[in-house]
């Protein structure tokens, strides 16, 4: 049996995971960073977090691992895309750790890591793949080695979205499970702007309607209640889309969002129609986290990748679609 490492960084989560070569997650430590409340994410002020808390979540993960670091076979790490600040925090512990260990380092691209781990713990093997989270909202296949882009968001990814609002109603970020449990309180519809655009979307028209009918008195519950509808409906009408060029009969939801039953249950019906299975990650470990980068850092390494140390940088600009992946077939 052999392990690796991986280590998260590029928002508001520093976390560790220790996997193993079959892909059994034995830890999954992590610190979130809280942004005051109405205020998003400072860069700066996450890195100082992640600095902070980077000891303890390494020793935790490594620990209820039960894997001593001599044993350990690679460390990977979230080169990118992310914020600057945040990515290097992780970028210098893994550097230091692995140069400690003796072991290969492993780049790894954060949406790839999303979409890997949720095959790995759905079970999903060629599927139309839907990213949301603060970083993404893409429609997504796989074909030509590489993970291509088939639809995304113009603007807004849905993730800010839901945090922008919820931000202009005073909440603190992450604001995804405030929304879905005010949304839940509501059934009455308010029509919002919905922009689809051929096979992308564009949130910032909803977006701007729905913090001026919140200034202009509206319920936030129901605005919560008719964002989700709105938004939702329109990444449903996309990923069906592509469900229908491309045949395929499975769709993955991945990504911080992917946590919404609301989004599922919407996704689920939609799928029903084609005959496809939806699967979604489960909201343990659809947030970002040290797992998503350990497991498909593991599948890097096993294929030959890595990179020196000294050549170890971040990229806070990587799109999915860019990196190879010659794992798969």
């Amino acid at each position: 049996m052999e392990y690796a490492v991986g280590i998260e960084s590029t928002a508001h989560t520093f976390s560790v995971s220790v996997v193993t070569s079959t892909g059994k997650i034995l830890s999954n430590s992590k610190n979130v960073f809280k942004a005051p409340a109405g205020s998003g994410i400072h860069p700066f002020e996450a890195s100082q977090s992640h600095q902070r808390a980077a000891e303890g979540v390494l020793r935790h993960a490594l620990g209820e691992a039960g894997v001593p670091l001599e044993r350990v076979s690679a460390v990977c790490y979230s080169m990118g895309p992310g914020l600057g600040p945040c990515l290097r925090v992780g970028a210098v512990v893994s550097r230091t750790l692995a140069l400690a260990a003796n072991v290969p380092l492993v780049p790894v691209n954060h949406a790839v890591g999303h979409i890997e781990l949720g095959c790995l713990v759905t079970g999903a093997k060629d599927p139309i793949v839907l990213l949301v989270s603060g970083g993404h909202t893409m429609v997504i296949s796989f074909g030509g080695r590489r993970w291509r882009v088939l639809g995304e968001s113009l603007d807004l990814t849905l993730g800010q979205l839901l945090d922008q609002f919820g931000r202009h109603a005073g909440l603190s970020s992450p604001c995804g499970g405030a929304i879905e449990a005010a949304a839940r309180r509501s059934k009455n519809f308010i029509p919002l702007p919905y922009s689809v655009k051929g096979n992308d979307v564009s949130f910032s028209g909803l977006l701007t309607a729905a913090k001026s009918l919140l200034d202009g008195g509206r319920s936030f519950e129901d605005l919560c209640y008719s964002i989700q509808e709105t938004a939702f409906a329109m990444v449903a009408e996309v990923t069906e889309r592509a469900l229908a060029l491309t045949g395929k009969k499975e769709v993955l939801i991945v990504g911080g969002v992917a946590a919404n039953r609301r989004l599922s249950s919407m996704m689920t019906k939609m799928a029903r129609r084609h005959r496809a299975r939806v699967a979604s990650t489960p909201p343990e470990l659809s947030g970002d986290c040290g797992a998503q980068i350990a497991w498909t850092g593991w599948l890097a390494h096993s294929a030959g990748i890595s990179v020196p140390v000294a050549e170890a940088d971040v990229k806070q600009s990587w799109r999915v679609d860019s990196v190879d992946i010659p794992w798969r077939s």
